[in-house]
């Protein structure tokens, strides 16, 4: 069974947020787009391979009573999702005049356009909560995960982070060779306080073996130590997902997959399929947001939400996201500001203006 036909008898009987539910009658709102380059402050390292800078595209729409809504394309290719330059091509052959039409025939192809497209929609029509996004809001703090480099400068990273309300961590792992990553998180998890939690995320980049090892090195740690190993987060490939489920019922320790459902296609081909562990959702290159809701309330999934290392604008729009979906109360993972050469512009109108 593909996706789509998933979809038709399972999937989106929830009904549609109320934004896309306003547009049934048609709208309309001047469009404009503008590309941006954000530095990483030293380049990312992941399983993936080097990441030195952050692009993207911003855009506007102003509708016939002058209200404004922003969205923000922030495309991961390697991750699943279109290139910028598919999506520049998109943005480059739309009118200047952009229609609900338009909007919610996006193909799948281009998850990140969707979901900036869809934002922006629903910034015109009210109803996104601006200070859900706001970068230094007290009430969300403590309930995001910070990012963790790979390697040895986590063990001092984590320090500033706590200090500043962090409470949970994620690290990347799968990056170095696992004797000396495994002699880190020892050193790691002993320094932790007993309160925190430790995400861990391979990005797909463990053997089979190597996995066993570390959620075998997570149950005992979790033994002797009083810091909770959240989750391990996509241990082994995508096409890898029959291993996964069979380590899943095997150790204490949870997994959690990310590259395996970067998409709504791939969420629902998991699930289809018999997940029903954590599912690490980023919505900026999720696909609709529309459709992803109903798909989340229809199936009351288990979803932590996560950082494409976006601007502000796409972040309010995926914590919108995280607080109408989310079931557990999970940390969401937008704690990366730290990665960035130059501090954030958490102001949409002036970071419009810089480009």
């Amino acid at each position: 069974m593909n996706a789509d036909k998933f979809v038709t008898q399972h999937g989106l009987n929830a009904p549609l947020p109320l934004y896309a539910q306003q547009c049934q009658q048609g709208f309309t709102a001047l469009f404009e787009f503008r590309p941006y380059q954000r530095r990483f402050a030293k380049p990312l390292m992941t399983n993936h391979g080097i990441w030195d800078t952050r692009e993207g595209i911003i855009l506007r729409f102003v509708d016939e009573a002058g209200k404004i809504g922003w969205g923000e394309i922030a495309p991961i290719s390697w991750f699943g999702s279109e290139t910028l330059e598919q999506a520049l091509d998109f943005c480059r052959q739309l009118p200047n005049e952009i229609t609900s039409e338009i909007i919610f025939t996006i193909p799948d192809c281009l998850p990140a356009c969707q979901f900036g497209f869809e934002s922006a929609l629903a910034g015109v029509l009210g109803c996104v909560n601006e200070s859900v996004g706001r970068r230094n809001s007290s009430s969300t703090r403590p309930y995001r995960s910070g990012l963790l480099a790979a390697g040895e400068v986590a063990l001092q990273q984590w320090k500033t982070l706590w200090e500043q309300g962090y409470r949970t961590f994620k690290w990347k792992i799968g990056v170095d060779a696992i004797a000396k990553e495994l002699a880190i998180f020892d050193t790691l998890t002993g320094s932790l306080p007993p309160s925190a939690k430790l995400r861990l995320d391979a990005n797909g980049g463990l053997s089979y073996v190597e996995a066993k090892l570390w959620l075998e090195t997570c149950d005992n740690i979790q033994g002797e130590l009083p810091i909770e190993i959240e989750f391990l987060e996509q241990p082994l490939t995508v096409d890898e997902l029959a291993k996964m489920l069979e380590l899943s019922r095997f150790y204490k320790t949870a997994i959690a997959l990310d590259e395996s459902v970067a998409t709504l296609p791939q969420i629902i081909n998991c699930y289809q399929h018999g997940w029903r562990g954590i599912f690490v959702i980023k919505p900026g290159i999720v696909g609709s947001p529309s459709k992803l809701h109903q798909f989340c309330q229809q199936h009351q999934i288990d979803a932590v939400f996560s950082s494409v290392f976006e601007t502000v604008i796409g972040r309010q729009a995926a914590l919108h996201l995280a607080v109408k979906l989310s079931r557990k109360n999970r940390a969401v993972g937008f704690g990366v500001d730290h990665f960035f050469a130059q501090a954030e512009v958490t102001s949409p109108e002036t970071l419009w203006n810089n480009l």
